[in-house]
């Protein structure tokens, strides 16, 4: 007699999957020069186990809770095999049925033919997140029981190497109307050794009031000499010109935009500079000194603001004489924002604008200590950046009023770069 029951358990037992055994071929694959993705690729196989698992999951939840409901329901052998497209390659499935008939998945529809969410691209996802490789790592294993080493996942997130060389290299704009300048500093082991190093960005608005982050780069320690290489790359990429620099302290940075640009107006940060001037003010002092220093930067026009200095002279020059001597040291790249109107004030006086991304890239990084290379940290910079583009590449809010007066201040050379919508 045909025993039907014995014959759904034969169907339905299956090889568990050999992660040890796919992590090898994969990395045999790929070192014989085997994609990653597509026809023939090495993740075929991985996605396959995974798409099933998944599957056999929801099977398992749904009949559990069909027996909670008291309701008869079991397993039912196996249905056709079923082809997908996936991002992947074309893979072929073995699904499993229950008795009723009542089963709908989710992972892949009964219907559906094509699986929109590449295993890949959540691998991406995840780095992009902050999580590091072995993060990454932990959660598949928790998630899928995907047990694949740090090298493999690192060979996925590798894939975006050519994407962000061709960000890094896209051609640029003719004109800018400001860029911020501003780095940030992580630690990255080297030889043996954790150094720190910087990374350098460059934020720019364009001719229309649309920020765009145009480069981020990893260098030594920031300094005068390495921002002119950049800036040397801006002009190969294309920036003719650019009207207003928003810059922090560094000695030197001035000289070297005016080497390149020398037609832009170079302002340096504000906020910087108070966080600088009350270096050796004592605590008790500090908010008056504050006070005084505002009515400096926030006058009518430069000639107020020469007041305003003059009597922080005699009120303080005998207590912190250095301050006031740092403030006349950079007077004009200081004050260069009091020559033009309010929005435009508000929009270079400061370096605030680049510092809320620099604040996004701490977010998702916060939680590592020194990064084993530089490319670990680019590729989770610049994915993290992409993930989260529409909070830096919003439009310069009041735009419109601080267009009308650049076109009053800069002419043809400003507006030949408009576009009209």
């Amino acid at each position: 007699m045909y025993d039907m029951k014995k014959n759904n358990q034969e169907e339905e037992q299956t090889e568990p999957f050999d992660f040890s055994s796919f992590e090898e071929s994969a990395i045999a694959g790929l070192q014989s020069g085997q994609p990653l993705f597509g026809e023939g690729g090495v993740l075929k196989r991985l996605v396959k186990h995974l798409i099933e698992a998944s599957l056999e999951g929801e099977l398992d939840a749904h009949l559990a809770s069909q027996r909670a409901s008291e309701i008869a329901n079991k397993r039912n052998g196996r249905g056709r095999s079923k082809k997908l497209r996936t991002d992947v390659g074309e893979i072929e499935i073995e699904t499993s049925r229950d008795r009723l008939g009542n089963f709908t998945p989710q992972t892949v529809g009964k219907w559906e033919r094509e699986v929109g969410a590449g295993f890949q691209d959540q691998i991406l996802e995840l780095y992009a997140m902050g999580n590091s490789v072995e993060d990454i790592r932990l959660h598949l294993a928790k998630m899928f029981g995907a047990r694949l080493s740090t090298g493999a996942i690192s060979a996925v997130t590798d894939r975006v190497w050519g994407e962000i060389k061709t960000w890094q290299e896209r051609p640029l704009l003719t004109l800018y109307t400001l860029i911020y300048l501003d780095a940030i500093h992580y630690k990255i082991r080297e030889e043996g050794q954790v150094v720190t190093k910087a990374i350098y960005t460059i934020y720019g608005v364009d001719a229309q009031g649309q920020r765009d982050i145009l480069s981020i780069h990893i260098g030594a320690s920031e300094g005068a000499h390495q921002w002119s290489l950049y800036l040397e790359q801006l002009k190969r990429r294309g920036v003719e010109d650019v009207l207003f620099f928003a810059v922090d302290g560094l000695a030197g940075f001035g000289e070297a935009i005016n080497r390149i640009y020398p037609q832009a107006t170079v302002q340096r940060c504000i906020v910087h500079m108070i966080r600088t001037s009350l270096i050796g003010v004592q605590d008790k002092d500090r908010r008056a000194v504050v006070r005084d220093l505002k009515g400096i930067y926030q006058a009518a026009g430069e000639k107020e603001a020469l007041q305003a200095l003059e009597a922080f002279e005699l009120k303080w020059g005998k207590r912190y004489r250095h301050v006031s001597d740092k403030w006349r040291e950079s007077w004009l790249e200081l004050t260069a924002f009091l020559d033009f109107g309010p929005e435009i004030r508000r929009m270079i006086y400061t370096t605030n604008a680049v510092e809320n991304v620099h604040r996004q890239m701490r977010k998702v990084t916060k939680t590592k200590g020194a990064w084993c290379t530089e490319n670990a940290l680019l590729k989770q910079l610049y994915l993290s950046l992409q993930r989260k583009r529409k909070s830096w590449s919003r439009n310069v809010f009041k735009w419109s009023t601080i267009q009308q007066e650049l076109i009053e201040l800069y002419g043809d050379r400003y507006l030949q770069h408009v576009t009209v919508e």
